[in-house]
């Protein structure tokens, strides 16, 4: 029998418990601790976990806050849910229940290597119906799973609940399989080549630093925060300060920021994860003016390969947005989905046939 519940705090959970759920997961136990302390705004955190027998067989974090219908809208749908929101305030507003998280790449569902392939689905199963029963009590109406993989089975189980898909934005990745960057160069078309060449030409007017502590600087890197929020198309949650220099102060060894300094002016910072294999580019602030002028998202992409090249790591996970800019300089997508279900059939039904207004568009963003 698994005994499934839910808890609002990662402290009563075993962190070595946690991690045999989630081998080799860079966001992993001290990465969602940060995010539990980091005081962001409008979300209650959660954790499902599903035992049997005293042992810890299954997890996901998991979240409440109240959902915006029209967040990953954009252009016309956009503006018809702006005017119905003038008119109807609150109506397009639900309480979401959701497993995932806004501050991981992808959702994060845990199974025990003691969970048989067979019995894997109803594992799964018991944790997402766990995790509705507690949702609801707690008055959502909308449950979800966030960013789901397409290769994860979590997301088949999902359909056989009787949850919605809606396409998500995909993850952006590349596979460092080449010994440096004049390999690297050789690989991109002629034209990407000759334009990367001209902007690099910025690397001797930048300053560039390396940096585990950010405290001297951090309310420069919330307004570069602030102004590359603003711009951005679609955006679920607000940082805090408190967020980036936990991050730092929760993985020592396995967080940083690289800063991008003109003079004595910081115009770009980029927090970064890693692990032996990989670096994981989390989130990048520019001053949008300057920082092009400097091709500073450019620079920052040929300084990350430079540090996965001199660690020996061999995948760079460039996260969201900006697509058409990454696949040109080589990274492949991975296709992630959301999912999710009303509580009220007829609604949950109107909300299937309008799934595909809510889709993430994944051309849209440009380099920063």
């Amino acid at each position: 029998m698994l005994d499934v519940r839910v808890v609002d705090s990662l402290a009563g959970v075993d962190r070595t418990d946690w991690a045999t759920l989630f081998p080799g997961e860079i966001e992993d136990y001290d990465y969602l601790t940060a995010i539990e302390r980091s005081g962001l705004s409008g979300f209650r955190w959660r954790y499902v976990l599903a035992s049997e027998g005293g042992e810890l067989v299954a997890a996901a974090p998991a979240f409440l806050t109240d959902y915006p219908l029209e967040t990953t809208l954009t252009g016309a749908g956009r503006r018809v849910a702006d005017a119905v929101r003038r008119a109807f305030p609150g109506l397009l507003t639900l309480r979401l229940g959701c497993i995932g998280s806004p501050c991981t790449e992808k959702a994060l569902v845990g199974v025990s290597p003691s969970v048989t392939p067979e019995r894997r689905a109803a594992v799964v199963k018991a944790l997402v119906t766990g995790f509705e029963a507690a949702a609801r009590r707690e008055g959502c109406s909308l449950i979800g799973l966030k960013d789901v993989l397409d290769e994860d089975p979590f997301g088949l189980g999902a359909g056989a609940l009787g949850y919605r898909a809606v396409a998500s934005l995909p993850i952006a990745h590349l596979d460092i399989d080449f010994p440096d960057l004049d390999r690297y160069c050789e690989r991109l078309s002629a034209s990407a080549r000759k334009d990367m060449r001209r902007k690099l030409r910025a690397l001797d007017r930048v300053r560039i630093e390396v940096r585990t502590q950010v405290d001297d600087v951090i309310d420069r890197i919330m307004a570069l925060y602030a102004e590359t929020r603003d711009r951005a198309e679609m955006s679920l949650e607000e940082l805090t300060p408190e967020y980036f220099q936990g991050v730092l102060r929760e993985m020592p060894g396995r967080a940083l920021f690289v800063l991008y300094f003109d003079g004595d002016q910081l115009l770009a910072a980029n927090l970064l994860l890693h692990d032996d294999a990989t670096l994981l580019d989390k989130y990048f602030c520019m001053d949008a003016v300057r920082g092009r002028a400097f091709n500073l998202y450019f620079l920052s992409w040929f300084t990350n390969i430079r540090l996965c090249l001199e660690a020996g790591r061999t995948r760079y996970q460039a996260g969201q947005a900006a697509y058409g800019a990454k696949v040109r300089l080589g990274s492949q997508l991975t296709r992630t989905t959301n999912f999710f279900r009303h509580r009220n059939p007829i609604l949950n039904a109107l909300l299937g046939l309008a799934a595909p207004l809510f889709a993430a568009d994944a051309s849209a963003g440009t380099a920063a």
